[in-house]
């Protein structure tokens, strides 16, 4: 155990902050303190650097931190260097322990000076700059390097990916991948963190729970644990209901008194299992539909430039019914200009664009959420939709967070964030088959983003989307659109699967690739014979290519994916049987417990095995263009 706090509490101000936590940090444990803003993050992050203590609590036994050995940490905070007159050089310099400058140990040094100091976006010439020439995000990364260099045996991060563009944050992530020593840090950015760490520690209700995995397990382990601790909760109190109803029917008869204090003492015995605190992430279960399908084909256009009054891109592209697709790019590149040109705000400069038959547009950019409105939160949703009652109304902002109390806030008060989700309700609420969002989740909370991001999901439109939100553009789009100079090419799959090709390959090359599969593709749909050209108007162009040029390949992936959709459903029957049980709340051990295992190990073999498929599908894809 590198270091370890047990049952610390941390007052200020006569309030509590930290009660009783139990926190450890085993090795170079990369891990990441998650909780909602205020909770005390940042106040567990000043503990273990040695800027708070605890509270004395002499009634409490082996209580306190304890270390392995004399430790040294570091310390990135939001906010820049003190030491504004410096130069770069003498600021990374002052902390450089090899005095001697023809040593080895001062050659490394330098060497990872150099690679860092370019690797966060800077030129080598910035070294003679004094500190105070920078902005505060780039004084923040010049901290950040200084504190790498030193390598400390804890290094904690307080929102590290703040001001760092998304190829510098990607750099960032492979290098604290390969870091040797223990990292500590607290970030927004949960597609950083499901990239760097492998414990999560969540702080809730001033105490720390420790979680084992990236982000993105420790959401699925928390909504398990609270669907199981809900199940027990109410088996539990269903029992003590039925044992008290004995009792009371039954007390007051002379033969049944000893029957009546059997039962009683039955329900004493039981051991109290508390009512989980329900999660603070509304989940959409059911399909979010729109009020009128409108046609296949949402969207086509054909050589078509964008921009004001110079072209800032051309595309040629068709976006299908119920297609979710993210934008990335650099900024301006046009991809909030390409989302204006669809919602028929601005025009095209050239080529042709139409919108297909009976759609409807619901379009969001950071102006649509400036609302101003004395009304609260719940009138000014019901003026909106008058036909709803009073009780549907409650209902559909508590599934937005605006339950109780917040339901009831005057709509000016709100928060840029909160204003932008409301907006988003009335959205989605009146039912649009195109949505077209330009950053919808810029300025909220993650419990926020999480509730929209399953909204999103379980909406059957159509989605054209821009984000800077890497874990929201991995979780909602589908495919990909890429602006890349002055030009736009569609990848088909997720954001994590254009992550995973953009590593085989370079950025270059995805993009030369996917337009000589373009090329090929229509090059290929010209060669059939005209006597056989109707039957591809009973499917789309994508369809017939597969049909015609990957069958074999097709055919593969599809049975991988029928496998893993089977042991999913068999793991899940397994799990919903045992949780239907009375194992899980009477301690029993689960009969099936190792069966469920060998299920889980099977399912993870075969999703495996379908990734692969995936990727060597697409390979095949470009092999047969090039």
């Amino acid at each position: 155990m590198l270091y370890q706090i047990i049952e610390g509490t941390v007052s200020a101000g006569g309030n509590v902050i930290l009660s009783h936590i139990n926190f450890e940090i085993r090795g170079n444990e990369k891990i990441a303190v998650v909780g909602s803003n205020g909770a005390g993050k940042t106040t567990l992050l000043k503990l273990i650097a040695g800027e708070l203590e605890l509270d004395r609590d002499d009634k409490r036994q082996n209580s306190g931190i304890n270390a392995a050995r004399k430790l040294t940490t570091g310390y990135l905070k939001q906010q820049a260097s003190e030491e504004n007159e410096r130069t770069v050089e003498e600021e990374i310099f002052s902390s450089c322990s090899f005095s001697d400058d023809f040593s080895q140990e001062r050659f490394e040094y330098e060497q990872e000076y150099d690679r860092l100091f370019t690797g966060f976006g800077f030129l080598k010439s910035d070294k003679k700059k004094k500190i105070s020439e920078f902005s505060g995000g780039e004084q923040t990364k010049i901290a950040l390097i200084r504190h790498l260099l030193l390598k400390p045996d804890i290094l904690l991060l307080d929102e590290p990916t703040n001001h760092l563009d998304i190829q510098t944050v990607q750099w960032l992530e492979e290098y604290l991948s390969g870091y040797k020593k223990a990292v500590v840090m607290v970030s927004h950015d949960r597609f950083f963190l499901d990239q760097t760490v492998s414990v999560i520690y969540e702080l809730s209700g001033k105490t720390l729970t420790r979680y084992t995995g990236s982000y993105t397990q420790f959401r699925a382990e928390k909504r398990k644990r609270i669907r199981l601790q809900t199940k027990a909760y109410e088996m539990q109190q269903e029992e003590k209901k039925r044992l008290n109803d004995l009792v009371e029917r039954f007390k007051h008869k002379p033969n049944k008194a000893a029957f009546a204090r059997s039962k009683r003492k039955a329900a004493e015995r039981l051991v109290p299992v508390e009512k989980p605190v329900e999660d603070e992430v509304h989940l959409f279960v059911e399909p979010l539909e729109p009020a009128i399908l409108g046609s296949k084909w949402v969207f086509e256009a054909e050589h078509l430039k964008i921009g004001y009054e110079k072209p800032l891109a051309e595309l040629s592209l068709r976006i299908r019914r119920g297609q979710k697709i993210g934008i990335l790019g650099a900024n301006g590149a046009g991809k909030s200009t390409l989302l204006k040109t669809a919602a028929g705000l601005i025009p095209g400069l050239t080529g042709e664009y139409s919108l297909g038959n009976h759609i409807t547009i619901g379009y969001f950019d950071q102006q649509s959420s400036q609302l101003l409105s004395e009304k609260s939160v719940a009138d000014h949703f019901h003026d909106l939709f008058p036909a709803l009652t009073e009780k549907e109304v409650r209902s559909i902002l508590g599934a937005y967070l605006f339950g109780g109390k917040e339901a009831s806030k005057r709509v000016d008060v709100l928060s840029g964030g909160e204003k932008a989700r409301l907006v988003l309700a009335e959205l989605l609420q009146s039912r649009p088959n195109f949505l077209i969002l330009d950053e919808p989740t810029n300025h909220m909370d993650i419990q926020a983003k999480e509730t929209l991001e399953s909204a999103f999901s379980a909406f059957t439109g159509t989605i054209l989307f821009v984000s800077h939100d890497r874990y929201f553009l991995d979780r909602v789009a589908e495919s990909i659109l890429i602006f890349e100079d002055q030009s736009v090419f569609y990848y088909p799959f997720g954001y994590a699967h254009y992550l995973e090709r953009k590593r085989r390959g370079s950025k270059e090359g995805i993009a030369a690739q996917m337009r000589v599969e373009e090329q090929a593709l229509i090059a290929g749909i010209r060669a059939v014979p005209k006597a056989e050209r109707h039957r591809l108007k009973e499917i789309s162009s994508e369809e017939a290519y597969v049909d015609w040029k990957m069958g074999p390949v097709t055919e593969r992936l599809m049975k991988a994916g029928e496998l893993v959709e089977e042991l999913t459903y068999a793991c899940e029957k397994l799990l919903k049987d045992w949780q239907e049980s009375q194992e899980i709340w009477s301690a029993m051990e689960w009969s099936d417990a190792s069966a469920y295992e060998e299920l889980k190990r099977q399912q993870e073999e075969a999703w495996e095995k379908w990734t692969a498929l995936c990727l060597e599908w697409y390979d095949e894809t470009l092999n047969m263009q090039l």
